[in-house]
């Protein structure tokens, strides 16, 4: 299985250099890593992947900016292989991230997602437990791995609270291309994509084996859209389109969960300080609207 590793670049050089340098590291070599360059304002990182003289490492460069949503979608549009999984320019692969999902999609190719097991770490790397990463490990589904779900249960669940690390996440690439990252959500596009995938019947397998560090810190999209209530603003929108779709399914648990949406309510209570010490009064309606309704 050739994975293919599909980077949207946009960030600090020197994370950005951890990550390409653990896709290098990679025990199992049948990868393509292709870093699709959003016309960050500074070269050199480009110009230091262009120069790493590997036939499986791909550097390109938008001709303008495409923006987070869109240039997930160019990634997309650029895979070629039948797995793959879009990294964030940040994060690190651990040294047997791609012979570990090669084995589990042999093990269960009926799986249009594979979630690994992921550790958390800060800026600096170092290993990170901030709270919505300690409702995460709550919220993941317990009971031995790896583990297949699918149906109401699979959606309801995620619906409660989005477990997943979707920079870690593997996808099929035909549900990828069918279902896409849909504009409008810039932010819960993950959850989006993969609500999109269970309601159309695909399922996801879900593994203990911690191989992905994920780095969680302040400049991060979903930590920047926070406090103006930006991203609540996606959930809301999707929480309410999900509602008419289970509505629709007759999956009654799923619907009232995407009613309720519990954790995005109680993350919108913990970013009400920063708006209100930025007196930032929009972000503050928006943030209790969301509570509310």
């Amino acid at each position: 299985m050739t994975l293919d590793i599909m980077m949207p670049f946009y960030g600090r050089f020197d994370h950005f250099r951890e990550a390409v340098e653990s896709v290098l590291a990679q025990s199992d070599p049948d990868w393509r890593l292709v870093i699709v360059d959003d016309v960050y304002p500074d070269p050199a990182p480009g110009e230091w992947a262009a120069s790493l003289g590997d036939p499986r490492v791909h550097y390109l460069r938008n001709v303008v900016n495409l923006g987070v949503g869109g240039n997930f979608r160019e990634c997309v549009r650029l895979i070629e292989n039948d797995r793959a999984v879009l990294m964030g320019c940040d994060d690190r692969m651990h040294v047997g991230y791609v012979a570990r999902v090669a084995e589990l999609v042999r093990e269960h190719p009926e799986a249009a997602i594979v979630q690994p097991g992921v550790e958390v770490i800060d800026a600096e790397g170092r290993p990170h437990r901030p709270l919505a990463d300690r409702v995460k490990a709550v919220l993941r589904p317990r009971g031995p791995k790896p583990e297949l779900l699918a149906g109401e249960p699979l959606a309801r669940s995620l619906l409660i609270g989005n477990w997943a690390y979707f920079p870690s996440v593997v996808w099929q690439a035909d549900a990828l291309r069918r279902f896409g990252f849909r504009p409008g959500y810039e932010v819960v596009q993950d959850l989006q994509l993969m609500l999109d995938i269970v309601f159309d019947g695909g399922s996801m397998l879900v593994d203990d084996e911690v191989i992905f560090s994920y780095r969680r810190h302040a400049t991060s999209v979903s930590a920047v859209t926070g406090p103006d209530g930006a991203k609540f603003a996606e959930e809301h929108a999707l929480f309410t389109e999900t509602a008419a779709r289970a509505h629709a399914e007759r999956w009654h648990r799923a619907e009232r969960a995407a009613r309720l949406h519990p954790t995005s309510r109680l993350n919108a209570v913990t970013e009400l300080p920063a708006a209100l010490r930025a007196g930032d009064r929009a972000g503050r309606r928006a943030l209790l609207r969301h509570l509310l309704r």
